[in-house]
């Protein structure tokens, strides 16, 4: 996850039963009644296991073997679940001119509906502990077992519902790669460009599919950690906001309002906005907020600690059980 700060963009053209003793019928209302959805139950302990996976490659960074492996692992699985899975590989630069062999990839679920949902995270691994507390450490690339991995855990998880029931709407999860190679806190404004969420800057601009849409998009970042508090992220409420709606009201229905906190948050630049720049799709951030932190997340942040002992399975289950809820019950 990159760093947290209040960004100025200009986003061009996009501001986005009664009670009766006795029920009745549909033939007796000349109406369609609601149809009762089955909403399938998310297993965090599944999804733990596909978060301890990918950290077993080692740091996901791009130009690294760690990083073909756990791509080529993911591509496996999601064609194992059922996607038709587009890849996206490509170089692109980072804020200091270094190329980098990038790979988006993109699990889609029923790709013949034209009523989509997106939901997605980011798989590549901080290069830089620049966060860290033993500045020898800065250098080092990092386990991102909770910035990076729980959000795709999650969305294993999804597809292998997804695989065994099938929800109204069409879905894509899409992995986006390069989003932590930022410029570190050791090189900070000697470079003109921040350097985060390439990968998902160029899906916006290139598209799996032309003229691609969806009523909205969900990213998932930082959804594991023990404790985690989502609140309302500032970009998602201006572009996004009935959708932030939906997703914290269905969570506090579920019983996770300790986790969806019913506050504004932040602002962060996060994968969502490129999103919402490019393709003007309203798209939320849930993303773990810590506001009596400097940095505005937790002390795991861009350093060693992020490991899976900063992973919790009721953190995974309070996101996926959410975010499940939300998808099977669109257009219901």
């Amino acid at each position: 996850m990159m760093s947290f700060r209040i960004t100025h963009l200009i986003l061009s053209g996009f501001l986005f039963f009664a009670c009766s003793s006795k029920p009745q019928t549909a033939r007796e209302t000349g109406r369609q009644m609601p149809v009762a959805v089955s909403i399938p139950l998310f297993n965090a302990d599944s999804a733990y296991l596909y978060t301890q996976q990918q950290t077993l490659f080692g740091p996901r960074v791009p130009n690294t073997q760690a990083h073909v492996a756990c791509g080529d692992y993911f591509v496996a699985q999601l064609k194992h679940y059922g996607a038709q899975v587009t890849e996206q590989k490509v170089d692109l630069r980072n804020y200091a001119g270094l190329t980098l062999k990038c790979r988006n990839i993109i699990a889609s679920f029923q790709p013949e509906n034209k009523n989509r949902v997106l939901v997605c995270a980011h798989w590549d691994t901080r290069p830089y502990a620049d966060h860290d507390k033993n500045p020898e450490n800065w250098r080092k690339p990092i386990d991102g077992a909770n910035d990076g991995a729980s959000g795709c855990g999650v969305l294993l998880e999804l597809a292998r519902q997804i695989q065994l029931q099938q929800p109204s709407v069409g879905i894509d999860l899409i992995f986006f790669d390069a989003e932590d190679w930022g410029m570190p806190a050791f090189e900070r404004s000697a470079y003109a460009k921040s350097g985060y969420c390439l990968g998902s800057e160029y899906w916006a601009q290139h598209p799996h599919v032309p003229n691609y849409t969806a009523k909205y998009g969900i990213l998932l970042d930082m959804v594991g950690a023990p404790g985690a508090t989502f609140y309302k992220e500032y970009y998602s409420v201006r572009y996004a906001s009935q959708v932030v709606n939906k997703i914290w009201e269905t969570a506090q229905a579920l019983g996770f309002g300790n986790y969806f906190i019913s506050k504004a948050g932040g602002a962060v630049e996060d994968d969502h906005l490129q999103i919402i720049q490019h393709l003007h799709i309203p798209c939320v951030d849930i993303i773990d907020y810590d506001p009596t932190s400097a940095s505005g997340f937790g002390f795991y942040w861009h350093t060693l600690d992020d490991n899976m002992d900063n992973v919790s399975k009721e953190t995974l289950q309070a996101v996926g059980q959410t975010v499940l809820h939300v998808i099977y019950k669109e257009d219901t």
